[in-house]
């Protein structure tokens, strides 16, 4: 790594994700049409959910709001992988780099709150389903989604604000972007309390709001084994298993990353984790929640009747 002579540094170097230079342009092409795809298949979702009268149900609200985020979270890590791929390795001013980095996992943690409260919209709709409409009307849907994003830049302000004031003395960012355990080993002074503050921030929201939504699904499950029939039960299970599919994986990748020593960890672990929780989350999201949804289907197969009907004319 390039060490500086003083303890602040105009900007940093990303190293970017190693990779063979013959095998560069494929994994190149192969991450923008998997952006690419991630942008349509979200923005998809979005305006199928605006469009379709079917869909106007708190779930799919809140689906599509999971999807605008995916948009600008994928937006935030795949343009500077790309960069670093095309150019080598990229300078960035520290000021973009600790901006990235706050708006990285302001996002992250905004839909970590975000699945709590699909969760808490499964559960209302499972057990208590003569209030459920009275409880998740149009204004809470608001608040609760306004919610989860006043929460999660909140809670990213500590981790993001304490890297940022840390002293550097090199500037090579072992990633692809600005990330907190990559930072923190380029500072001239043991990070320690810095990991544990960012450990104790990140590890109580996301533990918290991870035992919050196996609360709600052991409530679920509990009112579904008592359905009377298998129908109604798997009917029910169905309902829940796209939202416990992106669970496992937005907390799986977190969890290995996040909390513990970043010491703890090797560089390419880190960069091969966060391929998954960065890009691979985002793109699957909307096949996810599509895919088996037979509702998503029935809503596209209007959708497209009234856009082949407008193009026709009269």
């Amino acid at each position: 790594m390039d060490q500086l002579n003083h303890t602040w540094t105009q900007s940093f170097l990303l190293a970017g994700f190693p990779a063979p230079s013959t095998l560069r342009p494929l994994a190149f092409l192969g991450i923008l049409c998997i952006y690419l795809l991630t942008l349509a298949g979200n923005l998809f979702i979005i305006v199928l959910v605006q469009a379709d009268a079917g869909l106007s149900t708190p779930m799919y609200f809140f689906i599509s709001v999971l999807s605008f985020l995916e948009l600008w979270y994928v937006s935030t890590t795949v343009p500077t992988l790309l960069h670093t791929w095309l150019r080598g390795r990229s300078p960035i001013p520290a000021a973009v780099c600790f901006t990235q980095l706050y708006v990285f996992h302001s996002l992250g943690m905004t839909e970590c709150y975000l699945l709590g409260v699909m969760a808490l919209d499964r559960y209302l709709a499972i057990c208590r389903p003569l209030h459920y409409h009275a409880l998740m009307s149009r204004k809470v849907q608001l608040w609760l989604a306004g919610a989860t994003w006043v929460a999660g830049f909140s809670a990213a302000l500590a981790p993001a604000s304490l890297t940022a004031s840390l002293p550097f003395c090199f500037r090579e960012v072992a990633h692809y972007f600005c990330d907190l355990a990559p930072l923190m080993r380029l500072a001239c002074v043991d990070p320690g309390w810095n990991a544990r503050v960012h450990g104790t921030v990140i590890g109580v929201a996301t533990g918290c709001n991870f035992v919050f939504i196996l609360g709600l699904y052991g409530g679920i499950l509990r009112a579904v084994l008592k359905l009377p029939s298998a129908g109604s039960r798997a009917k029910a299970f169905s309902t829940c298993s796209s939202h416990v599919t992106v669970v496992a994986l937005f907390f799986g990748s977190a969890f290995m990353v996040y909390v513990g020593p970043p010491k703890s960890r090797s560089k390419g672990t880190d960069m091969r984790i966060a391929l998954v929780y960065a890009i691979l989350t985002p793109f699957l999201n909307p096949i996810i929640y599509t895919l088996r949804n037979k509702e998503v289907k029935d809503a596209f197969r209007r959708f497209t009747q009234r856009i082949r009907a407008m193009l026709k004319g009269p």
